[in-house]
């Protein structure tokens, strides 16, 4: 599986803007089953990242919780689009 962008701001902060084929998912979403994340491999690539930097480090140490294990905070969009695209 190729590289996954996690966009871990609230929905309408999403809609307002986002990285390109990153999916929305907010930490509430991930405090509770795996959904959208159950058929990812634990060892993928996962890059998180919100407006700061500090909700995406939040949501990183609760997927580390859950067993994944190549986790990067990429901090906010343009840091995304500028390092990771």
């Amino acid at each position: 599986m190729s590289r996954l962008i996690i966009d871990v701001r609230e929905p309408q902060e999403y809609a307002s803007g986002h990285v390109l084929g990153s999916v929305n998912i907010p930490p509430s979403k991930l405090m509770g089953d795996l959904g959208e994340l159950a058929d990812v491999p634990k060892d993928n690539e996962i890059i998180l990242y919100c407006r700061t930097g500090s909700r995406s480090n939040v949501a990183m140490y609760m997927l580390k919780a859950k067993g994944f294990t190549n986790l990067v905070n990429g901090i906010n969009r343009d840091q995304v689009e500028a390092h990771y695209l």
